[in-house]
């Protein structure tokens, strides 16, 4: 996974129970090399879904937030007539993974998304029937409104997107790899005025997110508690790795959230 648009923050007053702690580990090195990504510990990050067509080819990743709500990136065009979310894979190429396909009853993409600026760049999906929560499929803790993070915070990304600069092939088994997140300023050295309050940047120091990862988290771990404080949204057309990637910032969205959840 050299390219991973996903992020691991603090849990903190999220309104589900019991999100943000996976049954099975994951195996997280911050090394201060990092050398693109590598396979993710099955199960071990059970919140991520995977958004496919109906004949079972992925797009886009997701995280699961409730039992009946998934968090995505507006980008991807998520289709509820044409499209699935897929909880519990991990190797796209398995037929023997015990996965839950479900349909979506609503996609709403945040008034304020803009699709030349990719400014609000965030969906959610409301999934036709709950997920059955278990060991592989439990949600993620939601980042609290406004939150503060600091520069060099590590964080994690994952996804199946693609795993070389001179492929377009999608890594077939679930990849995760570690970044820091890094200052508004210095994002914009590379990016200027097209980062906004509404995106966070992580990455340019040997690892980054690519096409394919597009609508996955972004978390990071306070105690043993994961919360998602951005989704892949975008960055370098080539996967640059010293280029850093841009993700929404989940924690201006919170509120935004809670009202569409509680309109049910």
């Amino acid at each position: 996974m050299a390219f991973l648009w996903a992020v691991v923050c603090l849990a903190l007053a999220s309104t589900v129970s019991g999100c943000g702690v996976p049954a099975i580990t994951p195996l997280v090195q911050y090394s201060e090399k990092i050398i693109n990504g590598h396979n993710a510990v099955p199960g071990s990050w059970p919140w991520q879904v995977s958004l496919q067509t109906r004949s079972g080819i992925h797009f886009c990743g997701g995280s699961l937030i409730s039992e009946e709500w998934v968090v995505t990136a507006a980008h991807c065009e998520f289709n509820p007539y044409a499209h699935v979310v897929v909880l519990g894979e991990y190797d796209l190429t398995s037929n023997s993974e015990s996965l839950q396909v479900k349909t979506v009853s609503r996609a709403v993409t945040n008034p304020y998304w803009n699709p030349n600026t990719l400014n609000n760049d965030i969906t959610l999906l409301k999934l036709s029937s709950p997920a059955r929560l278990g060991s592989r499929v439990s949600p993620v803790c939601l980042a609290p409104a406004n939150l503060a993070l600091p520069t060099n915070l590590r964080c994690v990304t994952t996804g199946w997107g693609r795993i070389s600069t001179a492929s377009q092939a999608m890594a077939p088994r679930l990849q995760q790899v570690a970044l820091p997140l890094i200052s508004s300023s210095q994002c914009m050295q590379y990016w200027g005025n097209r980062i906004t309050s509404s995106m966070l940047c992580a990455g340019g120091v040997g690892a980054s997110s690519c096409q394919g990862d597009s609508g996955g988290p972004l978390v990071y771990q306070n105690g043993n508690v994961w919360t998602l404080i951005g989704i892949v949204s975008w960055g370098n057309s080539n996967c640059n790795v010293r280029t850093p990637a841009i993700y929404t910032r989940v924690s201006q969205f919170r509120n935004w959230i809670e009202y569409v959840i509680s309109q049910g």
